[in-house]
């Protein structure tokens, strides 16, 4: 448990909090490429972290992104012209570059040379991995943007499902490193198989253990934590282990266990303290999906099972299309989507949850170690020290990997990938 000034500081990110001043000391993922794809398109309305932007692509094909409410009159900038490379103002034409330079000012005479005296705040940007990745942080200056873990090269295959959802960024992170959970509530689509490691076809996901009840081990990161699930493999029980080894990158990204056609990251960004924007992404391997694939998969395509806002049409007045047949049949939540299995688990717990009163077994102490680690993270924040993860030395992203796998008892998970455990494993 935590009490509820541990809570507040885990959960909380608007305003002055300091799991807001922590993360917007990261480059933050503040809305999909595919949502700003065209030049003077539809500008967007990006909310991250308890505050509002406008996104937009320019003429020449450049990215902006500006405070949502335009600095004259504070009408909203989303509803603006995107047009020759700036975004104009509907009310008094007011037009402002990428950079938050006015360059026009349709209201005010020319020899007034207002223009040159008005800046709107404008936010450095990066586009990468499928995402526009954007510097928050007004008081301190943008450092080098990094590749992500799930984006090592421009080469590599990326697809990404989005879904709004009324639920804090913490109990939807808690979810993604929970992997005692999964035997559970997505037991239909993560099926035990006598597979070598984990499998994944258009139908399934498969697992070759029945474990339901693993045994967990944590280790801190220069970046986060990362943590393995032991379970009995349904070959070679009494010599071997079932490894399941994710890594927690703070404060947004989970690599989960991949599969044998490819690799499964999540990225989570507070809209505020009561909703988050949830990336489920498939990456790389031999025979990664394309996004529509991944989606459809997922079950969580825009206009059928989401709305234009990424709202998933689910929900607890529908029951989140729960089939209660379905699970007379055997499956065993009537929910289709892993991701809208999660959904429901999600919201049904409340927009942020008190865990001031929750009991939790051995199987969470991954659950644990995040609650600790972030806690303590943003209470160092708030003291004046910098956020997890900014200072030297670095870990490069894309050179943490979660992992999976049957091997030997002996094998120390910790040093799965190096050439020693490798000769170990064969």
């Amino acid at each position: 448990m935590l009490s509820r000034e541990e809570n507040d500081l885990l959960t909380q990110v608007e305003g002055d909090a300091p799991m807001g001043a922590l993360m917007r000391q990261h480059w933050v993922p503040v809305c999909l490429s595919e949502e700003v794809a065209e030049a003077d398109g539809k500008p967007v309305l990006v909310e991250a972290i308890g505050k509002r932007y406008v996104c937009f692509r320019d003429s020449e094909g450049r990215l902006g992104l500006l405070d949502e409410l335009c600095p004259h009159r504070k009408a909203s900038l989303v509803y603006g012209r995107n047009e020759e490379c700036g975004l104009r103002c509907l009310y008094h034409g007011w037009k402002f570059d990428v950079e938050g330079n006015c360059v026009a000012m349709a209201s005010e005479p020319e020899a007034d040379k207002m223009m040159d005296k008005v800046k709107h705040r404008a936010y450095p940007v990066h586009e990468c991995g499928g995402f526009v990745w954007a510097w928050l942080d007004a008081e301190r200056e943008a450092p080098e943007f990094h590749r992500p873990a799930f984006s090592p090269d421009e080469d590599t295959p990326v697809a990404i499902l989005k879904m709004r959802i009324p639920a804090n960024w913490a109990q939807i992170t808690e979810g993604q490193i929970d992997s005692a959970h999964s035997s559970s509530l997505h037991s239909s689509d993560m099926k035990p198989a006598r597979v070598p490691g984990a499998a994944a076809d258009d139908q399934s996901w498969y697992r070759p253990s029945t474990d339901k009840s693993p045994r967990m081990q944590t280790e801190r990161t220069s970046y986060g934590f990362h943590y393995v699930a032991i379970r009995k493999p349904m070959r070679q029980a009494s010599s071997h282990n079932y490894l399941r080894i994710t890594e927690y990158i703070a404060p947004f990204t989970s690599l989960i266990p991949p599969n044998n056609s490819y690799n499964v990251a999540t990225v989570i960004v507070p809209v505020d303290d009561e909703t988050s924007h949830f990336h489920f992404i498939a990456w790389g391997g031999e025979a990664c999906p394309s996004t529509e694939q991944w989606r459809k998969f997922n079950h969580t395509v825009p206009g059928e099972d989401l709305d234009h806002r990424w709202r998933p049409l689910r929900s607890p007045e529908n029951g989140f299309w729960q089939d209660r047949d379905a699970m007379k049949d055997g499956d065993f939540t009537g929910i289709q989507g892993i991701p809208n299995q999660d959904l429901a688990m999600w919201v049904s717990m409340g927009a942020r949850v008190d865990r001031s009163t929750d009991f939790l077994g051995s199987s969470d102490l991954a659950i644990v170690e995040f609650r600790k680690l972030m806690s303590e993270a943003a209470k160092k924040v708030g003291d004046g020290e910098p956020a997890i993860g900014t200072t030297e030395p670095r870990v490069p992203h894309p050179s943490i990997s979660s992992k999976e796998g049957v091997f030997p008892k002996e094998v120390d998970w910790r040093t799965l990938g190096s050439d020693e455990a490798a000769e170990a494993a064969e």
